[in-house]
């Protein structure tokens, strides 16, 4: 649904469920994803889960798989929508990149970058929001590339790995990320000027290089 250069954001599927209950049940993968304690997840009630929101038919809501080079990764999505009536027009982030061997490559970089896009595009947001436990400095690097900005910790505040740690507390206003997207059209304008001009002198060169050579 959502595309970008190596990620595509869609549905999830049955035929994700087996990754999924794998990423469910690896103690890194769930103390990374922040402080709950991990628990073990059959498949049996993972199936029952996806069984039961099935039933209801209708849409998937704003929860997406990510894929990359055709396998499913991780998941993300947008929740806690602000409940009175969408008058403050904010909601939370969240995203787990399960499969490890796409750690610390981007792939979540580019999938916040989407899930961003798609909150204040198409959602009308005016914040977006999120929570980290402050030891995460993989998916805090992630989240200033893609502009978030730290409002504040919640000091020992969540239980992780055996330790206390303080929880980070950041956003992006529709401000910050317009003047983001504006900033980007202007450097891919002037690449792209660039790479016309330098065609341009490539022609006059070989223009001259064949007169000279009459």
């Amino acid at each position: 649904m959502l595309k970008g250069e190596r990620i595509t954001l869609r549905g999830i599927r049955r035929e994700d469920l087996m990754r999924l209950w794998e990423f469910n049940n690896d103690p890194e993968v769930e103390i990374a994803g922040g402080g709950d304690p991990p628990l073990p997840q059959s498949i049996e009630r993972l199936e029952a889960e996806f069984d039961e929101n099935a039933k209801r038919g209708g849409r998937d809501g704003t929860m997406f798989a990510i894929e990359a080079d055709g396998k499913f990764i991780g998941q993300c999505g947008l929740y806690a929508f602000d409940d009175f009536r969408g008058v403050a027009h904010r909601c939370e982030l969240g995203i787990t990149i399960g499969d490890k061997d796409y750690w610390g490559k981007g792939y979540g970089r580019e999938a916040i970058g989407l899930l961003v896009d798609y909150a204040f595009t198409h959602w009308n947001m005016q914040r977006v929001g999120l929570q980290v436990t402050a030891t995460n400095e993989r998916a805090l690097r992630s989240y200033r590339a893609c502009g978030f900005i730290e409002e504040g910790r919640l000091r020992r505040h969540a239980w992780s790995n055996g330790n206390y740690v303080d929880t980070v507390c950041m956003s992006i206003l529709r401000e910050e990320w317009q003047a983001r997207k504006n900033t980007e059209q202007e450097m891919q304008q002037a690449v792209q000027e660039a790479m016309s001009n330098l065609e341009q002198e490539t022609e006059k060169s070989d223009e001259r290089r064949m007169t000279n050579d009459e």
